[in-house]
């Protein structure tokens, strides 16, 4: 080791010509001319002045920089997010209020030291998982906001998704070391430990807790393992045209839904290893994320283009007309995950412009944006009572909001007056939606979309196998042999 030079430490006072920081030797101040002391004196000052100003100028450039370029590149992994906020008393979770009229609690979680890319509720609500680019696994408690578990050995390189099994017994987690590792989450033991050969950018467990379907970034494929054994099932290579971004399975662990760059949807059978539907060009820029609904009758997808949509996964069928049209007006950037509730009348979303949104599914409109972070927000999260909400952002926190009394708040209540909104209980599933009291049809639609929707489908059922085999209105079906 090269032995160090004789200077102290820098201080925020030595600045160089450019205005950066630089070592201060100590070293004793450098003699003043006899007779030429006002020459020197005004010389040393004027020099003060320009280092000043280079100090101040260089972080206004690099301000203008991040601004200009954050909007150009919405995944840029390498960009470093801005460095924790300095807090006067010691930094610890509180409960606060977000907006005068808005109203909603919520309490905020410090303890990563990069972008959160990943986070779920799991052990009925008390506890978080929550994965980061500084290359942990994280458990919280989700009551006092700490740590209870950092999951080891940890992965060598940044955690790009973590997931969990319905029961709360295992947890997983992708790497950009290419590999996708399991814990016991009670113990924290390492179960397992899965090397691909290219970057793996999703990993979910399947609902009943049997298999791990992975989305592959060069192979432009899914991966799908047996969770008992660690072995592979089926690897469907160039699944898509381009790098898969997000995966998931379907209520029944029968199908996997896989979203990728090249803007388009499919739909996967585990049984027959084929593929049932595909929906080229299903947004007008990359898919980020996509989630079933409860039923499994529906997908939402999450896009780049700013827009969340709705799709009938035996048709292909996206609802472009109605309630959710309004899906594509609430985020002002690129829409970056999305999640229903348990219930499915309830969606969140997140997004690059640093919000997170709730939606009311049945009509389509947005409840409430929810903002509070300062950067991008990577993931969401609604827990199974519709509570809470967690968001995870690459401003290195997450967010746990009380969104209990949401039809509560002033907000929400005026809002919903501005759209002219009634609330009526669906006479098939007993859940309240809402309903303009303008439409002429008010008085005799008595169930929700979703209901109405199914018993469309039910009354088509008949026809389904003619329809497997003919375009679908937005989107194409595609078996493969």
């Amino acid at each position: 080791m090269a032995s160090q030079p004789p200077c102290a430490p820098s201080s925020p006072d030595a600045a160089d010509e450019d205005g950066k920081t630089a070592p201060q030797c100590s070293l004793p101040p450098p003699l003043v001319p006899a007779g030429d002391g006002a020459h020197w004196s005004r010389r040393l000052s004027l020099m003060a002045l320009a280092k000043a100003y280079g100090r101040f100028k260089l972080p206004i450039l690099e301000t203008r920089r991040d601004r200009w370029l954050a909007p150009v590149d919405p995944l840029a992994i390498a960009t470093d997010s801005p460095p924790p906020e300095e807090h006067l008393m010691p930094e610890k979770t509180f409960w606060g209020d977000q907006e005068p009229l808005s109203k909603i609690p919520f309490k905020i979680l410090r303890e990563h030291q990069h972008t959160v890319s990943s986070c779920h509720f799991c052990a009925d609500d008390t506890k978080l998982l929550s994965g980061s680019y500084d290359c942990t696994v994280k458990l919280w408690d989700a009551v006092d906001g700490s740590v209870v578990r950092d999951f080891k050995p940890r992965p060598g390189a940044p955690v790009l998704e973590c997931s969990i099994t319905a029961d709360s017994r295992r947890i997983i987690a992708a790497s950009y070391d290419k590999t996708v590792r399991a814990w016991d989450l009670e113990t924290g033991e390492l179960l397992w430990k899965i090397s691909h050969e290219t970057l793996v950018v999703s990993c979910k467990f399947s609902p009943d807790g049997k298999y791990v379907v992975s989305g592959l970034d060069v192979d432009c494929g899914i991966c799908i393992t047996d969770v008992e054994n660690a072995t592979t099932v089926s690897h469907i290579k160039d699944h898509h045209e381009r790098s898969v971004t997000a995966c998931c399975f379907d209520p029944d662990s029968q199908k996997v839904a896989s979203v990728s760059m090249d803007k388009s949807i499919k739909i996967w059978d585990v049984t027959s290893q084929a593929t049932l539907l595909t929906i080229t060009k299903a947004h007008s820029s990359a898919i980020s994320n996509c989630c079933f609904t409860f039923s499994g009758h529906f997908l939402c997808t999450s896009s780049w283009d700013k827009t969340l949509k709705i799709w009938n996964v035996h048709t292909g069928e996206f609802r472009n007309c109605g309630a959710c049209v309004t899906l594509m007006q609430g985020h002002e950037g690129s829409v970056s995950s999305c999640h229903f509730a348990r219930d499915t009348s309830l969606l969140v979303s997140g997004g690059f412009d640093r919000t997170v949104a709730i939606w009311d599914v049945g009509e389509g409109y947005r409840k409430l944006s929810l903002k509070g972070h300062n950067d991008w927000v990577m993931d969401v999260a609604i827990s199974n009572n519709k509570k809470w909400i967690l968001s995870a952002s690459k401003d290195r926190s997450m967010r746990l909001w009380n969104i209990e009394e949401i039809d509560e708040i002033p907000l929400v209540i005026e809002y919903k007056k501005a759209l002219g909104l009634k609330v009526k209980q669906c006479e098939g599933c007993d859940r309240p939606f809402s309903i303009y009291e303008s439409d002429i049809f008010s008085e005799t639609v008595t169930k929700c979309v979703f209901c109405r929707m199914d018993a469309n489908d039910s009354a088509e059922g008949s026809s389904s196998s003619e329809r497997e085999d003919s375009p679908s209105r937005g989107g194409s079906l595609d078996k493969d042999d």
